[in-house]
């Protein structure tokens, strides 16, 4: 294997999820993956061929620190990927959102779809409220556990 694209890694990652294995290596002549359990994506270990370059002519400058991301209001509730799959904001090509910012939603109601091994999963809302966030786009790869979008419930 020379390549993984995304698609494999999501398999893998499913295939994962569902099994009762915690961590999962995969190495190949210049790549390695390592996916565990129970951590976000930011702590998944990936390692590539160390490129060699001249030493640069001027010390690099260092980047503006990047500003915090500000904290949703406490009461906020967070609807979360129960899976990994592929998040939809519509039920099929080319029909209006299940749900938009500001958008009033009641308990119950879909709020999106996520597909998993060709299985069409609805989202619902677990309280009613108002949609405050939604964090991901129409056709991207989410996680188990990934926020999805806010409600604020006394909206």
């Amino acid at each position: 294997m020379d390549v993984i694209n995304w698609q494999e890694i999501r398999l893998l990652l499913a295939a994962l999820q569902e099994s009762d294995v915690s961590e999962l290596t995969l190495e190949c002549k210049d790549f390695r993956l390592t996916l565990r359990k129970g951590i976000s994506a930011a702590q998944l270990s990936t390692t590539a061929p160390s490129l060699t370059a001249s030493p640069p002519s001027a010390p690099a400058e260092t980047p503006p620190p990047v500003p915090a991301p500000k904290s949703p209001p406490s009461h906020w509730v967070e609807v979360v990927s129960p899976m990994v799959g592929t998040f939809y904001s519509a039920p099929a090509p080319g029909e209006a959102d299940f749900v938009q910012v500001g958008q009033r939603v009641n308990k119950g109601q879909t709020l999106c779809i996520i597909e998993a091994m060709k299985v069409m999963n609805e989202i619902e809302a677990e309280t009613a409220g108002v949609v405050r966030e939604i964090l991901v786009s129409n056709g991207q790869p989410v996680e188990f556990g990934q926020v999805l979008m806010r409600l604020d419930p006394t909206g």
